[in-house]
């Protein structure tokens, strides 16, 4: 439906905010479009002889709060209405978690899978040949998306500073540590969203300890959350994958366990961990129970987190939903008709732009300590991370209160009303 188109959904969700706090007309229709829109023709000479063509590009939404900051995602299915919708949510993010930082987004159309390594670099450099003009440290700091990582982003920043003839590592972030990169950065979005998550139970008057989570999607922010939450003294008691899931009503003991058996088979679906052996015997051994891919959204846990794909919270499943708290930890997880079904059932959705900002709350760390010349050690960055995400949450939360509006809804006026006090209309 039209509706879920990504782009249009951002559409909607801008406009309907805009209202609420007077947003001028300028800004409104400046927001609606984007600053430029790169597309470029790469070509490579693979290892059979032949030269490859792919399209690379780069959406940069807007500047208003700093340079534009999202990621670059290597995949062949990106289509242009994601990447409009994705590099608006990072405009927005990046104001609800007050980092200076406007929202970008691209890529190349490519399934990295079927590229020698020599390839993917050579891939990587020629993008940055491509759009070595519309960025740099001050003006675009690409970072780690879909198909993409520190390694790619080491070769992206190696190239912008061999044509510009001096090391500039604030280029991009998420790069090794070795090349510049900040150290928590892979904990960071999972991490950040049970900051977050924390902060709106305390405004709610709720204690963590033993409420029931269900996650859906075990990839790095999925494994991440699930053992921050479990040494925050939640009860993990379901996780699933692309391949399967794992459900124990009375709790998952060990999630370390469970990443360990996830590298080595590939898939969680075994991994009944008991002690240091994971073993799909144990299931009946720890009360375990089967379920089909979508189950794990509809169980009655006190705590939902989708955090794979998007639209997987639809108007067929809300009804079906019992948990009191959704954390959304995927981009754009829950469609528009759902939200208004939840509404009614008075979940409480902590919203995207929210809840996974820890991730570009940190690649900010990592931007900053590159223009600093400073390193600082993991400790500190999550002292600090935790900081913003409590402060962003609690001004998510009032705004709430204030407005008698969702947490999403608020979240966008929060970033609205940032971006408006920074707005210089000519």
């Amino acid at each position: 439906m039209i509706i879920n188109n990504p782009w249009r959904r951002s559409l909607a969700q801008l406009k309907k905010n805009a209202k609420k706090i007077n947003l001028n007309k300028p800004l409104l229709t400046k927001l609606q479009n984007f600053d430029r829109i790169i597309e470029t023709n790469l070509s490579l000479k693979m290892g059979n002889g032949k030269l490859g063509k792919f399209k690379g590009y780069r959406i940069q939404h807007n500047n208003i709060l700093g340079p534009y900051k999202g990621g670059l995602r290597y995949h062949p299915q990106v289509s242009m209405d994601e990447v409009k919708a994705l590099s608006f949510w990072m405009t927005m993010k990046n104001a609800v978690i007050d980092i200076p930082f406007g929202g970008g987004k691209g890529g190349i159309v490519v399934d990295p899978k079927i590229l020698s390594e020599r390839e993917l670099e050579e891939l990587t450099r020629e993008l940055v040949r491509k759009l070595f003009k519309n960025i740099g440290p001050r003006v675009d700091v690409p970072a780690p998306d879909v198909n993409t990582n520190p390694k790619i982003m080491g070769w992206f920043e190696d190239e912008y500073s061999k044509i510009a003839k001096k090391y500039t590592p604030a280029v991009v972030t998420g790069k090794p540590l070795e090349m510049g990169g900040s150290e928590g950065r892979n904990e960071a979005t999972g991490l950040g969203g049970v900051y977050a998550l924390l902060s709106i139970l305390k405004k709610i008057k709720k204690s963590p300890k033993n409420m029931t989570v269900a996650i859906q999607g075990f990839g790095n922010v999925g494994r991440n959350i699930a053992k921050f939450l479990q040494k925050n003294g939640f009860k993990i008691v379901a996780l699933s994958d692309s391949k399967g899931s794992i459900f124990v009503p009375n709790g998952i003991p060990d999630i370390d366990q469970v990443e360990l058996c996830k590298e080595e088979k590939g898939f969680i679906a075994e991994c009944y961990c008991i002690g240091s052996v994971c073993d799909l015997r144990h299931k009946k051994q720890m009360g375990g129970k089967d379920l089909k891919s979508l189950e794990i959204l509809e169980l009655p846990v006190d705590v939902l987190i989708p955090a794979a794909l998007e639209n997987v919270i639809t108007k067929e499943n809300a009804l079906k939903i019992k948990a009191k708290i959704i954390v959304e930890m995927a981009n754009g997880p829950t469609t528009i008709e759902a939200d208004k079904i939840l509404e009614k059932k008075n979940i409480l959705v902590i919203p995207d732009i929210l809840s996974n900002s820890g991730g570009v709350a940190v690649s900010y760390f990592e931007w900053y300590q590159n223009l600093h010349h400073e390193k600082w050690d993991k400790k500190d960055v999550f002292k600090k991370l935790k900081q913003k995400m409590e402060k962003s949450a609690g001004e998510v939360f009032d705004t709430r209160e204030k407005y008698n509006v969702t947490l999403r809804d608020a979240a966008y006026i929060v970033a609205l009303e940032r971006i408006k006090k920074n707005y210089k209309h000519s």
